[in-house]
């Protein structure tokens, strides 16, 4: 479970909905990055002439801790870090390892919720959830595990918000 907004961050009875992390989709390529890299630093350490040693093995060592930490490392961090919650009032979305940034959306604001799924995010059980609202530039959050469910919970939430639509002449 991603780690939810702080107490102190809520406004007066705002309760969280639901707090989650972009899908780890993300991690599919860091984590075959750290397996060829492993590999590729297991056969350098092999190959190396005896002559080059032990220099020869601190340079690999080096270069293969370079590139985990550029390419597997910075995005776990950003994807440990990202985070969407949906409170009973707003959508709150964080970001950021060093420097944070983050979107808070009042529900009020909403006039249209979608999703898009790729056949991949089909595959994977995710989605985009695009925001509408009539300020102009919708809302998007990419990788949203669950997203119908997460449409349908935005949805109930704006339903219990504005009311069910007046259909007492009908």
């Amino acid at each position: 479970m991603a780690m939810a907004i702080k107490q102190e961050h809520l406004g007066r009875d705002e309760q969280i909905v639901t707090t989650m992390r972009t899908h780890g989709k993300v991690l599919i390529w860091p984590a075959v990055v750290l397996i060829v890299m492993g590999s590729l630093l297991g056969f350098a350490i092999a190959l190396l002439p005896p002559d080059w040693q032990p220099w020869g093995t601190y340079a690999a060592v080096a270069l293969f801790l370079l590139v985990v930490i550029g390419a597997v490392v910075l995005p776990f961090l950003r994807w440990l870090t990202s985070t969407y919650t949906i409170t009973d009032r707003r959508i709150v979305t964080r970001r950021g390892i060093i420097n944070k940034t983050g979107h808070d959306l009042p529900l009020r604001r909403i006039n249209n919720v979608n999703y898009e799924r790729s056949l991949t995010d089909r595959l994977l059980g995710c989605g985009t959830l695009i925001l509408e609202t009539a300020a102009g530039q919708p809302l998007t959050l990419p990788d949203v595990p669950h997203v119908e469910r997460v449409h349908v919970t935005i949805n109930d939430l704006l339903y219990d918000m504005h009311g069910a639509p007046d259909t007492s002449d009908e």
